[in-house]
């Protein structure tokens, strides 16, 4: 089982002790974001867990909690965008954030660290020129430290919406024009760009299109053959391998405008104010009518024969 964390939340940004505490206590509760009383319980061992999946746009909090998961392999989406406050208004400068990502990436491999650069939005403010000076400078800047960069457009999800009725994709020809620059500089600094949730769109022009998130990119970051059983896709346009996720939703104070994962502020301020680092739920705890399963996931991973890795290396 691939233990993934980042597809509702941001744990390492606001829940890193909470996490912690699951790893140690050797389980973690997941309550069903559409039937509340039906609770998942995954278990968390080597027995079971391959590795841990994180998406993140702020690893900072969580880089002194990284001791304690040094025994299980990592693989990082790491979001960085050059917007400014009135898109991600409680997103560290983007510099600190790339920090944080070099500095994660020395303690595992470049094949473990992906930089997501999405979504792309274009307006006055943030012109195709302004994404081709920045893109360079971050793609410069993190050079050696991946190999992988995921660009995206906005995607216009109801919440998205509703919540940044202004946002929206560009006219095809632009994003193709912007698109060629990003893959040529990703080209430059040593990157294979992904695109992420776009099909096939963008494959004439260089880029990657097979999924942005899946197996065979555990599979290269880890060293290791991946077992997995089948699962549908979340959208026909996506080829990643999507599993379960133990965030929950209204739960990620960055409050980006272009969020799919929040309804408001306001449904975020409760469930954090309902948040216990102690309990095995990210936000409240078990109730007495709640029906507790525990997955039957099970180990993915086959030996690889003549690793160049020690079998126990879990960068």
């Amino acid at each position: 089982m691939i233990l993934q964390t980042g597809q509702r939340t941001d744990i390492p940004a606001f829940y890193g002790q909470w996490f912690i505490n699951r790893v140690k206590s050797g389980f973690v509760d997941v309550r069903n974001p559409y039937h509340p009383n039906q609770i998942t319980r995954y278990m968390i061992n080597h027995n079971i867990v391959d590795g841990i999946a994180f998406c993140t746009k702020n690893p900072l909090p969580f880089i002194q909690y990284l001791p304690y998961i040094t025994d299980y392999r990592q693989y990082w989406h790491m979001t960085i965008t050059p917007y400014g406050t009135d898109i991600e208004p409680y997103v560290p400068p983007y510099e600190q954030v790339i920090n944080g990502f070099k500095t994660i990436s020395n303690g595992l491999n470049p094949q473990s660290m992906v930089w997501r650069y999405d979504p792309i939005l274009i307006n006055h403010t943030y012109s195709v020129d302004f994404h081709c000076e920045s893109f360079y400078k971050m793609a410069k800047s993190l050079e050696g430290y991946t190999d992988t960069v995921v660009a995206s457009y906005l995607d216009i999800y109801d919440k998205v919406l509703r919540n940044f009725p202004e946002g929206k994709r560009p006219p095809k020809d632009i994003q193709i024009r912007l698109m060629k620059n990003l893959v040529d500089i990703a080209n430059q600094f040593g990157m294979t760009l992904k695109t992420c949730g776009e099909g096939d769109t963008f494959k004439h022009i260089g880029a990657d299109t097979r999924g942005c998130l899946t197996i065979d990119c555990y599979e290269r970051a880890w060293n290791v053959k991946l077992k997995v059983p089948k699962k549908r896709p979340a959208r026909p346009e996506c080829n990643c391998y999507l599993h379960g996720d133990i965030g929950a939703y209204d739960t990620c104070s960055h409050f980006c405008r272009y969020c799919y994962a929040n309804t408001n502020q306001h449904a975020v301020r409760i469930n954090r104010n309902n948040h216990d680092p102690n309990s095995s739920l990210l936000i409240g705890h078990i109730n007495s009518n709640d029906t507790i399963k525990i997955s039957c996931a099970s180990k993915y991973s086959i030996p690889v024969q003549n690793s160049l890795f020690d079998p126990e290396f879990q960068g």
